[in-house]
C-alpha cells in the first residue's frame, strides 16, 4: 500500500462553510502550544485554541483564514478553531463575499 497522491487542490473539494453560530477569521498571532489570536469578521479579537483533531493534522500559520466557533460563555473573547481554509478556498470565499477581512 502506497500513499494516496493528490495532483491538485481542486480535487480536494471538501470545504466547510460557516454555520449560523460560526465566524470566519484570520490568524493574527501564534501564542504557543495550541493558542492563536484571531481577528474575527464580527469585529472581535478572540483568543482561540486549536481543536485536538485539527491540531494533529493541520498547521495553522499567521495569515491563515480559519473558522471559529465562539464559546457559549465569553463568546466575544474566546473560541475554538475547527477548520483552516487553504489559499484557494480562501480566495473562493473572498469572491463569494463571505470573507471581508
Amino acid at each position: 500500500m502506497g500513499k494516496k497522491k493528490v495532483i491538485s487542490e481542486e480535487e480536494l473539494a471538501e470545504m466547510v462553510l460557516p454555520a449560523a453560530t460560526d465566524v470566519l477569521g484570520v490568524a493574527v498571532k501564534l501564542l504557543g502550544f495550541d493558542r492563536v489570536l484571531v481577528k474575527c469578521q464580527d469585529g472581535h479579537e478572540r483568543l482561540c485554541r486549536i481543536r485536538g483533531k485539527l491540531k494533529r493534522r493541520v498547521w495553522v500559520r499567521e495569515g491563515d483564514v480559519v473558522l471559529v466557533s465562539p464559546w457559549d460563555f465569553q463568546s466575544d473573547k474566546r473560541g475554538d478553531i475547527f477548520w483552516r481554509y487553504r489559499r484557494s478556498q480562501a480566495e473562493l470565499l473572498r469572491k463569494k463575499g463571505c470573507l471581508t477581512i
